[in-house]
């Protein structure tokens, strides 16, 4: 009964039976069976002190292995740069002192494009900024507090306009240059051509 709650495979019942039989003493260990492969035996703790001792001592090398002193970082690929460019970037740097002269081109090409979208867009803030004004005044006037604030937005509301009318003004001389240059007689207008 004591073999059946020990779990012992067959080959153990029968090792530890021939064992009984021929009157010797049990061993203190049972040898597992041919088939299966030893367990590893269990390392020992690495390092675990308890207390730190008061006289210094080596570790031994396992311990210091187990440790994550020796292992390494898994390598992380990044993104490649153009080497060339960058040979050609420094040489820039160290003959002029100044970085390459394609970025101040390029940067002047952005810099005028962004002046050409900017005057659109200002136009338009233009147009939402007196919309917000309107709508201000509308909510103050709502509130009781129109007559404190009408001549304040007025104002503004005026000088948002005088603005776009300027812009619009810009923007028609423009409109005419471009004209003028497309028509080969200029503004003269011949029915007969």
């Amino acid at each position: 009964a004591m073999m059946e709650e020990s779990k012992l495979t067959r080959f153990q019942r029968r090792y530890l039976m021939d064992f009984v039989k021929r009157g010797r003493t049990l061993p203190l260990r049972c040898h597992p069976t041919p088939s299966k492969e030893p367990a590893p035996a269990p390392s020992p703790p690495v390092c675990q002190l308890s207390r730190l001792s008061a006289k210094p001592h080596l570790r031994p090398a396992k311990v210091c292995q187990a440790g994550d002193a020796y292992a390494r970082e898994k390598f992380k690929p990044r993104a490649r740069r153009d080497l060339e460019k960058e040979k050609q970037r420094l040489q820039n740097i160290l003959a002029t002192g100044k970085d390459a002269v394609e970025h101040k081109v390029k940067q002047t090409l952005v810099q005028t494009k962004e002046e050409e979208i900017a005057e659109p867009d200002r136009f338009e803030e233009l147009v939402n900024e007196v919309q917000e004004r309107k709508k201000f005044l509308a909510e103050m006037e709502a509130l009781g507090q129109g007559k404190k604030y009408q001549r304040i937005i007025l104002t503004e509301i005026s000088q948002k306009m005088r603005e776009m009318e300027i812009i619009d003004k810009k923007r028609s001389e423009e409109m005419r240059e471009v004209m003028t240059k497309d028509i080969p007689g200029g503004n003269k207008s011949d029915p007969h051509d």
